[in-house]
Formats: structure tokens, C-alpha cells, sequence
């Protein structure tokens, strides 16, 4: 490993270390608000229940402007590599995908606060990190630092295969994305020419100008290992979790302070602390009676051939999250559902916040309308209980 290389590792200044970054303003929120967007046929709902929710640019483009409106601070897009038909069923789920990085990009570019964050497979593709280190950077640049990668070493044994791989052993992921983040962190310093004979990547005289505005561009994790909390404090200013305890939210929340507390740990050695979010998918409606007959029709109509699918595909991997997900879960969605009138859905996002959570990453069955609903109605709730407070 290159002498550059080493002493930057786990050191590298990022956006949290400038405090007129963009992510530094949105983390003066005391709880981060997040759109997960439904970039992909079906979102994160597999039900034939009719709605509104589209995979198309101009759909997302739309809600993130809408999301920006009413304060929202930052957008996650998916990432997955699926066959013709996606996990099939007669939604043909997630057949249709835009790529997160250009579309986040894309997404940047029609925004003006909000943070956007594109989910990248690392390791497929021979893909080096000279190429993402420039590729972030300029992105970075048409975002003016709103913009992050999600980092993941992929747990599926089939996507590989589609880039002539074989899946790499979980431990090896991580020691490779590990190598990976150092190499583009040492290229966004700048200090001087990389010259790097690592492991796993080699460069010789690499250099990546422009650099990002704040240092890099917002890092984040994804992950529910221990290896990837050891990579996250590394390199990582955003957590991104899953439920330790299955979707449903009275077993989720009784499990999720020492959940956080594992997930910060090893940030310790290194005096900062990440932004940890959650997925909660919400269904909201003006009385809770009317919430669950809503949520109640739309698992009447679950498809079950691609849960099948999806479930099979996920059986065959070894991601050390979900474990104690269901296959009902698929049916609406998300790390954990959120379902009830505004005051539910706001006691139970202020149960978040107090089980550790900085944030949430939210999720809707049919997004445009139930994004305007939640802003009406919980917003003005969670801004009365000190949650939330006007962007900056």
C-alpha cells in the first residue's frame, strides 16, 4: 500500500468536518428526512393494489422537487442487477431500473438543497477507483457537494455472474471496498500524484482534479455486519440500516437501541459519529381506522409469484441483514411499517429518534399523493415536537 494511502486511511476530511457543507446544514436537523425514491418498477411494494407510483425520471423528478419543497433533506436511489422480467409476477417487480448514479446526478442538477445519494456495486465490473474518484468528483461539482455514494459489495450470487464474476467471500467484499474507499480518498486529497500497489487495486502517477468542494463527497454504508461497521467508520459519514427484528415496528424498536449502538461502536477510535438511518415505509391516513383498511387492500392483492422470487434471491445470498424479515413483509415493504393516523406515524418517528436513529429514509405504497399527505399533516406535527425545525 502506497505511503499516501496509508497515513490518509480513516483520517480523510469529509463534508461533516465543514460546517457550511450541505450535509453539515441538513444534520442540524435533529431528524434527518429522506425520500427513498421508486426508481425501479414497483418501488418497494410488490402488490397489484392500483396506484400512482412510477420508475420513470420524470415521476422521481418530480417528487424530489416536491420533497425539496417541504424540507426534506436528502433522496436514496436503489441499485440491483435483474434478469428480463425482474422477480416476475404480474408487476414484472423492478423489470425496469434507472441507474442510481446518473440518475442522481441528474436528479442534482433540477434540485437546488437537497442531497442526493446513488447506490454503487463497488466490485462488479472491474469497475477502479480512479474512474468512480473522478466520476464522484464531478458529480460533486454539478451538485455543489450534494451529492453521496452508498457503497455495497453485493450479497447476491447471481448479479455477479451478469459481469463474468463469481461472488467474492464477505469478508474479502469488505476488504476490497475497504482498499477501494482509501484509493479514492487519497485521489480526492490531492496532495500529490497516487502512485498505489495494493492488494486488490494499482495506480501509478493518478491524480483527480477538480476535487470535491467539501473534502469527498458524502460516503455512506449500507450494511449489517460487523465487517461493514469496521468499513463505515472508516470512511463513511451516513449509516444506512436495516431492522434487526423484522419489519414490525413494537419488535423493531425494542431492538433497535443496541442495534444503533453496535453500529457506532468502532466509530469511537475515530472521535466522529455517523448519521444513522432507517427505512420505515409509511402508511398515513386522516384516521387509523382508515389506515388499515388501506393497508389491509393493498396486502389483499400481494403478488405473491414475485415474493416468491425476491425471496429465493435472497435466500441465496449471505447479506447479514433481514434475517428475521419475513416474506409477508415484502408485501408492502421496508426495514419496518409504519401505519396509522398523523399522530401514530409522528409518535412512532419520535420513537425512532429516541431509539438512536438520526434519521429515516421513507418509503410510500403510492408516493405522490401520500408524500403530500405526510407533509401536510405529520410534518407540522414532528416541527411541534421539536423533530424537525425549517431548512436552513
Amino acid at each position: 500500500m502506497s505511503t499516501l494511502i496509508a497515513e490518509n486511511r480513516g483520517i480523510a476530511r469529509g463534508p461533516l468536518d465543514y460546517p457550511d457543507s450541505p450535509l453539515s446544514k441538513a444534520a442540524r436537523q435533529p431528524l434527518l428526512l429522506g425520500l427513498f425514491l421508486p426508481t425501479q418498477t414497483g418501488g418497494y411494494s410488490q402488490s397489484t393494489y392500483p396506484r400512482g407510483t412510477d420508475w420513470t425520471f420524470e415521476y422521481n423528478k418530480r417528487l424530489l422537487q416536491k420533497a425539496e419543497a417541504h424540507g426534506f433533506d436528502l433522496a436514496f436511489s436503489l441499485q440491483q442487477w435483474l434478469p428480463k422480467g425482474g422477480f416476475g409476477g404480474a408487476t414484472h417487480y423492478r423489470e425496469n431500473f434507472l441507474d442510481p448514479f446518473v440518475a442522481s446526478i441528474a436528479f442534482g442538477a433540477v434540485t437546488s438543497r437537497l442531497i442526493t445519494i446513488s447506490t454503487v456495486h463497488v466490485l462488479y465490473g472491474n469497475l477502479h477507483p480512479l474512474y468512480l474518484a473522478r466520476f464522484a468528483a464531478t458529480a460533486d461539482h454539478i451538485s455543489n457537494g450534494r451529492f453521496g455514494i452508498n457503497v455495497v459489495t453485493g450479497y447476491d450470487a447471481n448479479e455477479p455472474r451478469m459481469f463474468g464474476m463469481t461472488r467474492v467471500d464477505h469478508g474479502e467484499r469488505y476488504e476490497r471496498a475497504d482498499e477501494f474507499a482509501s484509493v479514492m480518498e487519497a485521489l480526492w486529497d490531492g496532495s500529490e500524484n497516487v502512485t498505489h500497489d495494493g492488494r486488490f487495486y494499482q495506480l501509478e502517477g493518478a491524480y483527480v482534479s477538480p476535487r470535491p468542494r467539501y473534502g469527498r463527497p458524502i460516503m455512506v454504508s449500507a450494511n449489517a455486519s460487523q465487517a461493514g461497521y469496521e468499513y463505515a467508520a472508516k470512511h463513511s459519514d451516513i449509516v444506512f440500516t436495516s431492522s434487526p427484528a423484522g419489519a414490525a415496528f413494537e419488535r423493531a424498536i425494542e431492538a433497535l437501541p443496541e442495534h444503533v449502538k453496535r453500529i457506532r461502536a468502532p466509530y469511537a477510535a475515530t472521535g466522529r459519529s455517523p448519521k444513522v438511518l432507517l427505512f420505515p415505509l409509511i402508511i398515513c391516513r386522516p384516521t387509523r381506522e382508515e389506515a388499515f383498511a388501506y393497508r389491509d387492500a393493498i396486502v389483499a392483492q400481494a403478488d405473491y409469484e414475485s415474493i416468491r422470487s425476491y425471496t429465493a434471491r435472497h435466500s441465496g445470498g449471505d447479506a447479514q441483514g433481514w434475517k428475521e424479515h419475513v416474506p409477508a413483509d415484502r408485501v408492502l415493504g421496508g426495514h419496518i411499517q409504519i401505519v396509522g393516523d398523523p399522530n401514530d406515524v409522528a409518535d412512532a418517528l419520535q420513537k425512532l429518534h429516541e431509539a438512536g436513529l438520526d434519521g429515516v429514509q421513507i418509503g410510500f405504497y403510492d408516493y405522490e399523493p401520500e408524500l403530500e399527505f405526510f407533509a401536510q399533516n405529520v410534518l407540522p406535527l414532528l416541527k411541534a415536537r421539536g423533530l424537525r425545525i425549517d431548512a436552513q
